[in-house]
């Protein structure tokens, strides 16, 4: 936990420069592929992901340290060779992982904030799942196991296998030559992020495109064929925690509502968007049939707000830094703490996203962010041992909420005034 946290501090700053320098990019060369509500939905999805991965609310299944005590044929020693066959290994792994998120209903949900992003850009590499309680995968890593390969070779190449897949989420970089044989490039990862019909479920390689090519699954990028982006069943809101469950509620649903009892138990583990006939009739969903013609998702917002968005933005960057770099200083204190400041951090994302969202409810979600705060305040007579480095934090803390809440409901009275005269005209 603590070790992750300090490499996501280096981390975190270095994605965040990248994104906002392609940002920059695009506009000095009058392409602009990033909408700014679009970016701090993706940067807020991010924040979600990381915060739930440091406080290890992921239960993995500890099948690899058994696999490696019984099938092991035979040891190897700690060698670059070991950490290179390690990392092919991984992306074999991971090609698969793929491959059933995009063609089995449930496991869909546990990939579809990925691409739900109507742009492609290095932002939307951050969106990435908080829905995934269990990590039921680890069985794929056989070949590890059975090579003898230790368990903190995988603990260490696994995380450069994830960083590595960051960089090639662009629509600045065209073809790259002799490396479109050998690597997932930006051309063939546009087409894996694209609706139309001739990209779908393609080019599902992590870093070797190799695999898609011996299993059946690449398509080259056509100029002809410009990539759509998004997914084909819209989400329709700026709120990360929202999209990771929407398509397991519609499963819910679908199975609850559906009269055919094998559809019940069945539908979760047939293709990816099935739905029951009796269901679809009744229930219809929106879907995207032609993706040349659908309006992208889009909130009315003004230059104050989106500023305002930002500086939300800035302090909950704030606000988990602190808890990344102290999380051996806040388990000191009291192991439940943490787990205090992570519903924070969901708590004001949530707040955040829905008043971007403009919903009439967003105002009810920033003052039980503020609630919450408040709460941990008076509790703690501090803000998690910040006492310990700046002088009165919880003035600084409570000067922020008060900020916060006064600023928000502004513009959530703003909005509903608006969105009032909108629906009298």
């Amino acid at each position: 936990m603590e070790t992750y946290g300090k490499i996501l501090l280096i981390a975190m700053p270095a994605f965040l420069t990248l994104v906002l320098f392609e940002k920059l990019y695009g506009r000095l060369k009058g392409f602009d592929t990033v909408r700014q509500l679009d970016m701090i939905s993706s940067l807020s999805s991010g924040v979600t992901n990381v915060t739930k991965s440091v406080l290890e609310l992921t239960i993995v299944i500890a099948i690899y340290p058994f696999m490696l005590k019984h099938f092991a044929v035979t040891s190897i020693e700690n060698t670059w060779i070991v950490y290179l066959l390690t990392f092919i290994i991984l992306d074999f792994n991971g090609y698969w992982i793929h491959r059933w998120s995009h063609h089995i209903n449930l496991f869909w949900n546990l990939h579809i904030i990925h691409h739900s992003s109507e742009e492609f850009n290095l932002a939307c590499a951050l969106r990435q799942s908080i829905s995934a309680f269990f990590n039921l995968f680890t069985i794929l890593l056989l070949p590890a196991a059975l090579l003898g390969i230790p368990q903190q070779v995988i603990s260490t190449i696994a995380p450069l296998h994830l960083f590595a897949q960051f960089w090639y989420h662009t629509r600045h970089i065209d073809k790259m030559g002799w490396l479109e044989k050998v690597l997932v490039t930006p051309s063939h990862h546009r087409v894996h992020h694209a609706i139309n019909p001739e990209y779908m479920d393609k080019n599902l390689s992590q870093i070797f495109i190799i695999w898609d090519k011996l299993f059946g699954t690449f398509t080259e990028e056509k100029k002809e064929i410009p990539p759509v982006y998004g997914i084909t069943r819209p989400a329709r809101t700026w709120n990360p925690i929202r999209i990771n469950f929407q398509h397991l509620w519609l499963l819910m649903k679908d199975s609850w509502r559906t009269q055919n009892w094998s559809d019940k138990f069945t539908l979760w583990f047939k293709k990816t968007g099935y739905r029951p006939a009796d269901v679809e009739a009744r229930f219809p969903v929106e879907k995207i049939e032609n993706v040349y013609q659908f309006e992208k998702y889009d909130t009315k917002t003004s230059p104050l707000f989106t500023s305002w968005a930002w500086t939300q933005l800035v302090f909950l960057l704030l606000f988990i830094s602190y808890l990344f770099g102290s999380i051996a200083a806040i388990n000191a204190l009291n192991t439940f703490y943490i787990y205090y400041y992570g519903a924070f951090i969901f708590i004001y994302v949530f707040a955040l996203t829905e008043l971007m969202d403009r919903k009439p409810l967003a105002i009810f979600w920033e003052l039980l962010k503020c609630i919450v705060g408040g709460w941990i305040l008076y509790t703690q007579q501090d803000w998690f041992g910040l006492s310990a480095h700046v002088n009165n934090p919880s003035w600084l803390v409570i000067g922020y909420l008060i900020f916060s809440v006064c600023s928000s409901s502004w513009f959530w009275v703003k909005h509903r005034q608006e969105d009032l005269q909108i629906k009298s005209a």
